[in-house]
């Protein structure tokens, strides 16, 4: 009798999964579930999964293997009516939201009736959302947590076995450790973005000029700020604690930091911007980290008729697929191009800029 998995929740995430499960284990029946209908029937006419089922707790029931790709609150909920339902002893159920301390709370019921509940948390994503933009590489070298509670290394490796064909690099950590390192590098950072942008819109009346100069490295450095703002303000109040200390700890930074200009410390200022450059020159460029990579080429180009159709028209030569196409207006400092073109990965950002250095003669640099 073939095994069974239960994705739960057909969006991009979900439905990446479920087709990683049908790449590794063929043999296995992918069941799908989502509370929009018309998603769960595209999904099956998309053979991302196998079979969709309009009972959630019934197609549980005979699950081997349960994947909760819902929001972090409907993940609560769901872990609720599973802890009443008889799910079969030998199953596995993981999540994959972004914060952990609640969910694992939320599952000690679960976990009381003889399941296995293991927290995960694949930190990986696209430009595109829904059923449609699924594929099995989204997780591909991209960590992926894993938050066991009192389940040993044999549920651990359970879990790993059925999420193989996601060929990520899997992190064991505890919940709060999790919520503590995300709330540092990933959710604290989006809060920050988005203060940036509202004070940057509140400082100067003129906002059509400020969009216009803003349109270089400002918006680069505030490009998580364009997240969806449904799933911050969850995030927000979910890592809550986090990010409060995190918040108090940021105002202690910029009143040293606004201490050091009142003063016009010069040696001081120099130290603050050396050691940032320090540690941001340290970070490995290689790897898939907590926030979204962005692989962003910049391309020098004067301002003439016909040039974006030219270099377009070089990559379509060459099957080279780009992500996005922005034409910068303002030239400054902290822009080393006014045409950027980003990719989905590394490689293929590397063969754009190989393509484009060896047909034209505009300046290429690869962002880092």
């Amino acid at each position: 009798m073939p095994k069974r998995a239960l994705v739960v929740g057909l969006g991009l995430i979900g439905g990446s999964i479920a087709k990683c499960i049908q790449k590794a284990h063929p043999e296995t029946i992918v069941e799908g579930y989502d509370q929009n209908d018309e998603t769960s029937k595209l999904a099956k006419i998309l053979r991302v999964i196998d079979e969709e089922n309009q009972n959630v707790l019934e197609a549980a029931s005979r699950a081997d293997f349960i994947v909760l790709a819902t929001p972090v609150e409907q993940t609560v909920s769901l872990l609720g009516e599973l802890a009443r339902v008889p799910l079969r002893q030998d199953c596995l159920v993981i999540d994959v939201g972004s914060t952990k301390r609640q969910v694992m709370e939320a599952a000690k019921p679960l976990q009381n009736n003889g399941v296995t509940f293991i927290g995960g948390h694949p930190m990986a994503g696209s430009h595109k959302s829904g059923i449609q933009a699924a594929r099995d590489h989204l997780f591909e070298n991209a960590i992926f947590v894993l938050t066991p509670s009192s389940s040993g290394e044999k549920a651990i490796n359970q879990a790993k076995e059925w999420l193989q064909g996601t060929k990520a690099s899997f992190v064991v950590m505890p919940a709060d450790e999790h919520d503590e390192i995300t709330g540092v590098v990933s959710h604290f950072p989006h809060l920050v973005a988005a203060s940036l942008v509202r004070h940057a819109f509140r400082s100067y009346e003129d906002e059509e000029a400020l969009r216009r100069f803003a349109a270089g490295g400002f918006r680069d450095i505030t490009r998580i700020a364009s997240s969806n703002p449904t799933m911050w303000r969850d995030i927000t109040l979910q890592n809550r604690d986090t990010l409060l200390r995190l918040l108090y700890s940021w105002k202690d930074e910029m009143d040293e930091l606004t201490q050091v200009v009142e003063l016009g410390d010069g040696t001081s200022i120099l130290h603050f911007f050396q050691r940032a450059k320090s540690f941001r020159d340290e970070l490995p460029q290689k790897k898939t980290g907590l926030l979204p990579s962005f692989f962003d080429l910049y391309v020098d180009v004067p301002d003439v008729p016909g040039v974006l159709s030219e270099i377009t028209g070089h990559l379509a030569e060459e099957s080279i697929s780009v992500v996005n196409i922005r034409i910068v207006e303002a030239r400054d400092e902290e822009v080393i191009g006014v045409l950027v073109l980003s990719f989905s990965t590394e490689d293929t950002r590397s063969y754009a800029a190989h393509c484009l250095r060896q047909r034209t003669t505009y300046e290429v640099t690869e962002a880092t």
